[in-house]
């Protein structure tokens, strides 16, 4: 797929998304990239990136939905730009085969421009937990305000 803009990255991810082929996601990605998701799990090339996906939007992710909503580009030069963009994820399945709620989630892509075409080289998935400051592990990692305290 041809990326004409940085600001065009996270609506590409998002077709990809629904396309439930973890290839096309893959695609999206510079041979050696990166991909940091939610959990910390990292995958450090396009294939690990595309197997990741693969499974994912074929179990767990198959009738999910990633919808793209405020962007944020900052330029780095004339072929390289970072992309923040905040996604509602809707329909993941759990582990009992119940519908899931929803969840948001940022994104960050870290782009370069080859041949007049945008790949990410990098990109990391953080989970939004409104009014959390961070994680307290105590058996079981929670999000916590210590405003509130």
């Amino acid at each position: 797929m041809r990326i004409a803009a940085p600001e065009d990255f996270p609506i590409a991810f998002a077709d990809a998304w629904h396309s439930r082929d973890g290839h096309r996601i893959g695609a999206l990605f510079a041979e050696d990239a990166d991909f940091v998701n939610v959990t910390g799990l990292w995958w450090r090339n396009r294939s690990a990136i595309s197997k990741a996906h693969d499974y994912a939007l074929k179990s767990f992710f198959y009738d999910s939905t990633l919808k793209p909503g405020a962007t944020s580009t900052r330029w780095l030069g004339p072929d390289n730009a970072i992309v923040h963009c905040r996604f509602t994820l809707k329909g993941q399945t759990a582990p009992d085969g119940s519908i899931a709620g929803d969840r948001q989630t940022i994104l960050i892509f870290v782009l370069r421009r080859t041949d007049e075409v945008w790949q990410a080289v990098a990109a990391q998935n953080t989970d939004v937990v409104p009014g959390k400051e961070t994680h307290l592990n105590t058996g079981v990692l929670t999000p916590v305000d210590y405003r509130d305290t």
